[in-house]
């Protein structure tokens, strides 16, 4: 694969080697896409932590009663 991403990139990507953090233009272009993965799978995580968490909240006041996982089968089986 060929890119062109320009010389503002370029000169980071040369920051980043010649620091030492990376041996070559492809490893950095490699831990940048996973630090960009790991960076959404964290994101995701944190949704769904403020979802769970908000879900508890209302099932702790009663604005969202909980049921049995019996319960929920019988109503997806209907």
């Amino acid at each position: 694969m060929n890119i062109s991403i320009g010389s503002p990139y370029e000169a980071v990507i040369k920051r980043i080697i010649e620091k030492g953090y990376a041996g070559n233009q492809t490893e950095v272009i490699r831990q940048a896409l996973l630090a960009y993965e790991r960076m959404l799978e964290d994101e995701e995580l944190m949704l769904v932590h403020r979802a769970v968490t908000v879900e508890v909240s209302e099932i702790e006041i009663n604005k969202n009663p909980s049921c049995s996982f019996d319960e929920v089968k019988k109503i997806l089986n209907n």
